[in-house]
């Protein structure tokens, strides 16, 4: 569990609801049905219309990585390979074979089994690079999600003061509903530029540095396991494995 975005998260909140009741402010007045559909409702619809639904599940399920991101030890990873080359050098390239059921990660797994199968250095590169591309670009359109609610939503937040400085101005005969229309309004902004600084950009970004550091992850993969096919020393292939650590 990533402690420091659950705590951002948490302190992000306590620190306007704590701002308002330093000055004196009444806390419910930060609560308004209307001005949080406008703001919600209105994010949501565009973030729809620009995004395929599939995309769009994609990144709904990516905001789990925020506070449980994936976890990957770099020297485990180096380590394991360089036991499958010694392995390989001895034994042989179908010896790796019993150790694909262990393998829990599908990209490595795939990777391994194309060194079984006997595939060319140069085309299990070239399949495992590919496969790695297209998964980028599907894990940074899908996070974009997070990113374009954190642009429409201060807009969003600014149409519904508009709409609830609309309703003052309708009701300026009436005293009683003058203050309802203003709270709106100025809540509506809060909710807008609030959700968007301290919820949806701060996800976006997060899920990038993920994203990056998992591909880093599949590449160290690719080159551990073309490393193999090419017979390369094991003591030479852990040395130039480390050196991506640095």
């Amino acid at each position: 569990m990533d402690v420091l975005s659950l705590v951002g998260l948490i302190l992000g909140f306590i620190a306007i609801v704590g701002g308002q009741a330093l000055e004196g402010g009444n806390l419910g007045s930060l609560v308004q049905g209307a001005a949080f559909v406008i703001v919600l409702g209105g994010t949501l619809a565009a973030v729809l219309v620009q995004t395929p639904l599939r995309t769009f599940i994609e990144g709904l399920r990516l905001a789990r990585w925020v506070i449980l991101p994936p976890r990957h030890d770099a020297n485990a990873i180096i380590q394991e390979m360089v036991q499958w080359a010694g392995d390989a050098r001895r034994e042989g390239m179908l010896s790796l074979e019993n150790r694909l059921t262990a393998i829990a990660d599908a990209f490595t797994r795939r990777g391994l089994q194309m060194l079984v199968d006997g595939f060319e250095p140069q085309r299990i590169g070239e399949e495992l690079e590919v496969e790695t591309g297209a998964w980028e670009d599907r894990q940074r359109a899908a996070a974009k999600i997070w990113e374009a609610a954190g642009g429409y939503a201060p807009t969003i937040g600014i149409l519904g003061a508009v709409l609830g400085l609309i309703h003052v101005m309708e009701n300026l005969s009436d005293p009683n509903k003058l203050g309802g229309g203003i709270a709106v309004a100025f809540v509506a902004t809060v909710y807008g530029v609030g959700s968007a600084n301290l919820i949806y950009l701060p996800i976006a970004n997060k899920l990038k540095t993920v994203i990056t550091g998992e591909i880093f992850r599949r590449d160290l993969v690719r080159e551990g396991l073309l490393a193999i096919a090419n017979g390369e020393n094991p003591k030479l292939m852990e040395s130039r494995l480390t050196g991506y650590l640095a």
